[in-house]
């Protein structure tokens, strides 16, 4: 049974991954230091798996404490780096602590990796590296602009940053580039929690619907799309979980093609903004009250993956609609507010 260290493992992607590997017989180990995630996740990803996870809180920004844990498990097979910040605003209020939060931890785990002769890492990337693409879909091989914020300049570093070490180094390495994870496990048990108001689009609805926030803004009607909002690729999170436990095998079994590889994560399809308001009301007969207003500046008007290179390379793809998201995501909302799955947390 191969160990795999997930980082950041009780945030919303990290924890769908986590229930993933532990599905597929992994033995997991989850470092957070809680700051945008709640330790009652591993209580809930448990009770789904029927499987310990095992759990140790120490903030990756701690070089000593990186060590003493490599030190520990050293029996690691394999990383998956989730831990970072990701709020694009707030990366643009607050630069150093995004450079700080998100460069550091990858140099010292990488760093360590490399001490302890451990070879195989994924790493959460973004498709914020590809900023405003020029041409539709998006492909591993679109190029790579200047980041639109301080949050995609820590994507575009952090995969340098692999690729360099990879050139001098037996690291083996793929970058995953995600486009817009929504949704919840079926299970009701975990999904997207996040601190304060939402950032995403999809929890703003769910908290719309449940009457948490009294209306949902929609930035601009006038870009150039079926109906003038603008057009992402929304993909459920157990999808997008599926896919990083794909990875972890090609890597452990040396089907890797190279020793760095990047692959686009998503659907395929775009979706626009309405589209999105319209199926949620749709699969759960519920209306959401929302209002169209001036245009959020940075926003691009599209970007959907081409997902060519992961279904044949990795024999991966979405088995998930829209509206299975959707109706994961109203699930999980009235279960959280409901039940006190997870105790109260917004302020």
């Amino acid at each position: 049974m191969a160990k795999i260290l997930v980082t950041g493992g009780l945030g919303f992607i990290g924890s769908h991954t986590v229930v993933e590997l532990q599905n597929e017989g992994f033995e997991v180990v989850v470092v957070d230091n809680l700051d945008n995630s709640y330790h009652e996740v591993q209580h809930q990803i448990e009770s789904i798996t029927g499987q310990r996870v095992i759990f140790e809180r120490f903030d990756l920004k701690d070089r000593f404490l990186v060590k003493k844990f490599f030190d520990k498990h050293y029996d690691l097979d394999g990383v998956i780096h989730f831990a970072a910040n990701k709020a694009v605003g707030e990366s643009v209020q607050n630069p150093l602590k995004y450079y700080h939060n998100n460069i550091s931890p990858l140099v010292y785990l990488l760093d360590e990796m490399g001490k302890h002769r451990k070879n195989n890492f994924i790493f959460s990337s973004s498709c914020t590296v590809y900023g405003e693409a020029e041409e539709l879909p998006i492909t591993e091989d679109t190029p790579i602009v200047s980041a639109n914020s301080p949050y995609g300049n820590t994507k575009q570093i952090g995969e340098e940053i692999i690729k360099d070490t990879c050139n001098v180094s037996t690291l083996q390495a793929i970058a995953l580039r995600y486009f817009n994870p929504i949704g919840a496990h079926p299970s009701g048990k975990i999904g997207e929690l996040p601190i304060g108001v939402p950032l995403n689009l999809v929890p703003y609805v769910t908290q719309t619907a449940i009457g948490l926030r009294e209306k949902l803004l929609v930035f601009g009607e006038d870009y150039e799309t079926p109906d003038g909002t603008p057009i992402r690729d929304y993909i459920h999170v157990v999808d997008l979980a599926k896919a990083h436990v794909v990875a972890v095998k090609r890597l452990l079994e040396d089907n890797n093609k190279e020793q760095f590889e990047i692959f686009n994560l998503g659907t395929g399809k775009g979706s626009t903004v309405l589209e999105v308001i319209k199926t949620f009301e749709k699969v759960n007969d519920i209306s959401v009250n929302y209002e169209i207003v001036e245009r959020r500046s940075g926003d691009v008007t599209a970007a959907y993956a081409d997902t060519t290179k992961a279904n044949k390379e990795l024999g991966w793809k979405t088995e998930l609609s829209l509206a299975d998201a959707l109706k994961d995501a109203w699930n999980w909302e009235k279960i959280v507010r409901s039940d006190n799955v997870i105790e109260e947390h917004h302020g």
